[in-house]
């Protein structure tokens, strides 16, 4: 069992190249690893002696434990996120060295992340070259909804696993191979705990919230929204038929980042769409600059 997060150790990780287009490859393949982290578990212990009568050393010795453990428990928490950091970092570069802009989308599931992603590859495909990452526990559903798009696409499929780390995104980009100058979107997995704890190197961490899931899931689930720098609302044109009050939904959301940014969109008709692409334009534009301008 991880430490961090509680999702199990020893995750079957497999990789599945799915992409059309002119750097594509001639066949899907997948790569299935034995994906051992660096965790280390924390174990259940019984006595099986009996506890009715007085025994304050042992209590005290029982007592010294716990707190031991616990205590290990930080550590090893802080061991994993800082190992995940430094691969997150040499990702950093590498996508810095080549002016590529990865964005890791994250939420809750049926937020409507991939079609957002659908509409948006449509929409640019022909002006940006773009590429992306699809986390999903199991399946390559998302990744075949992708490829139809004609959009480079690799699924990882974490097993057991609740959320994208540095490493898989190392692998499955390497798999990929963007150009110089693109974009790279990561779908993380479904889940707006874990994924937030994880850096995978990208530029920025964009949540995606839906109207359907109530407007106080920003106060619910702080460090997702304190971790991101958009904030996409989707599903607007349903506003009507659920109870979601965008101005508390916001206003919680700035409670916890303050400096976070916010999109009104719907992925369904298209309603505020243009906002998101002239952000992506933006960001990608930034992307240039900082290589062109080297190391500071």
């Amino acid at each position: 069992m991880c430490t961090v997060c509680g999702c199990s150790d020893n995750q079957q990780v497999s990789y599945t190249l799915a992409s059309h287009g002119p750097d594509a490859h001639a066949h899907d393949h997948a790569h299935p690893h034995d994906h051992t982290h660096p965790h280390t578990h924390t174990h259940d212990h019984e006595h099986p002696h009996d506890h009715s009568h007085d025994h304050a050393p042992a209590a005290d010795a029982h007592a010294a434990l716990h707190a031991g453990m616990h205590g290990r428990t930080i550590a090893l928490k802080q061991d994993i996120l800082a190992k995940n950091q430094i691969i997150a970092e040499r990702n950093r570069g590498w996508f810095d060295g080549r002016e590529v802009l990865a964005l890791n989308l994250m939420s809750s599931p049926g937020s409507g992340k991939t079609s957002l992603l659908e509409r948006t590859l449509r929409a640019l495909c022909e002006e940006m070259r773009i590429y992306v990452v699809e986390g999903d526990q199991a399946t390559t559903n998302d990744a075949e909804r992708i490829r139809a798009t004609g959009c480079p696409v690799i699924q990882v499929n974490t097993g057991t696993g609740c959320h994208l780390e540095a490493d898989m995104l190392a692998r499955g980009v390497q798999q990929l191979s963007p150009r110089r100058g693109s974009l790279v979107l990561i779908e993380n997995v479904g889940n707006l705990v874990c994924p937030a704890l994880f850096d995978l190197g990208e530029r920025a961490k964009v949540v995606v919230l839906s109207v359907t899931e109530g407007d106080d899931k920003p106060a619910k689930y702080p460090h997702m929204f304190r971790a991101c720098r958009l904030m996409l609302i989707n599903k607007i044109d349903l506003l009507p038929h659920v109870r979601f009050d965008i101005g508390r939904c916001v206003a919680y959301a700035r409670a916890v980042n303050p400096d976070i940014e916010v999109l009104q969109v719907s992925a369904e008709t298209g309603e505020g769409m243009q906002a998101w692409y002239q952000w992506l334009r933006y960001e990608l534009a930034l992307a240039s600059d900082r290589a062109a301008s080297g190391p500071p």
